[in-house]
């Protein structure tokens, strides 16, 4: 079987210069400014890092060959062209998809990716995923929030139009608290991926099922890195307390309860988890063809991804669903 690993990162050098150039601003979200200061800080781990990032080509491979990863999906590291204004960020993300995918037909055996949209103009970035589609890109990448704002929000069905329609599953990555929510998790380093990722993440995904937006979009599939941002762990309470709310008149019925839909519209990756109970826990409540195998290179360790997902306590037919076929199968892969 195949190890393909379907959250790994990238930045351009363009974006890159464009982080640089906010964080130097006035005008800057206080949650961009600590995780920034921190993945720029000029140390040697931190400059590895953009070193990791920046690189799609053979030193990206010969990486691969290391750790044993045969395909990678690339995209673009959070938070992305979400920070930067309109033009900017349209722009940035069609010239970031255009460089992932001459990267892809250079090694197209290897590599693989997701299209990167500006959701700060719904219809542009709608735009960009049809043309990314047509670049041979698998899905979309989106960084969660885009200045506070979710995807729920009707201006933004422009973007989940499109994902339906092209079925372009939409990774729904993780960054940090927006300026609506941060001022709690801005000490101790909360903001970051110890807990505000999830948080964050979670957040939004519930945003989406609680808003009814697949009742509006029953196609559109969505993807979770790190078994789920939290989410399968909570299914049933959720199932439980919604249907309190909804007694007493503090949120609206929905047709299906919240867990149905997460059961028929997500997916998740074992993205920085080895950890075989929360494994198993996402095989039981989700079942093993809604989880794929990710490595979250460069931010995570990817030969222990390897290492655990090898050793694992699962069946062969279980490792091969999470390592390679679902993987084929929800991003309708070529390689």
């Amino acid at each position: 079987m195949r190890r393909i690993a379907v959250e790994e990162a990238f930045i351009t050098a363009d974006i890159l210069a464009g982080w640089k150039k906010v964080l130097a601003s006035s005008d800057v979200e206080p949650g961009f400014a600590k995780l920034g200061g921190s993945l720029l800080a000029p140390s040697a781990a931190g400059r590895q890092l953009m070193d990791d990032l920046l690189d799609i080509g053979a030193g990206r491979i010969a990486h691969m060959d290391k750790v044993g990863i045969d395909v990678e999906v690339l995209s673009l590291t959070s938070p992305g062209v979400q920070i930067f204004e309109t033009d900017m960020a349209t722009r940035l993300a069609a010239e970031s998809n255009d460089a992932l995918a001459a990267a892809i037909e250079a090694h197209p055996t290897r590599l693989a990716g997701l299209a990167a949209i500006a959701p700060q103009d719904p219809a542009a970035a709608a735009r960009e995923i049809e043309r990314g589609k047509k670049l041979g890109l698998c899905g979309v990448i989106i960084n969660s929030h885009t200045r506070s704002e979710y995807l729920d929000l009707p201006k933004f069905r422009p973007i989940l139009e499109a994902a339906e329609a092209l079925d372009m599953p939409i990774y729904l990555h993780p960054r940090e608290p927006g300026p609506s929510m941060v001022t709690p998790y801005l000490d101790y380093g909360l903001y970051f991926a110890t807990w505000g990722f999830s948080a964050e993440t979670g957040l939004h995904a519930m945003r989406l099922i609680m808003s009814g937006a697949f009742d509006r979009h029953p196609r559109l599939r969505i993807v979770l890195g790190h078994m789920g941002e939290g989410i399968p762990y909570w299914l049933k309470r959720i199932d439980n307390r919604f249907a309190m709310q909804v007694r007493i008149g503090a949120c609206q019925e929905l047709p299906k309860r919240p867990s149905e839909y997460f059961l028929q519209n997500f997916y998740i990756t074992t993205a920085g988890v080895t950890d075989m109970a929360v494994l198993k826990l996402g095989l039981d409540e989700l079942g093993v063809d809604r989880i794929m195998f990710a490595a979250d290179f460069p931010y995570e360790d990817d030969s222990e991804a390897v290492s655990f997902m090898d050793g694992a306590t699962v069946s062969d037919d279980q490792r091969r669903s999470i390592y390679e076929t679902n993987a084929l199968r929800i991003f309708k892969l070529k390689v």
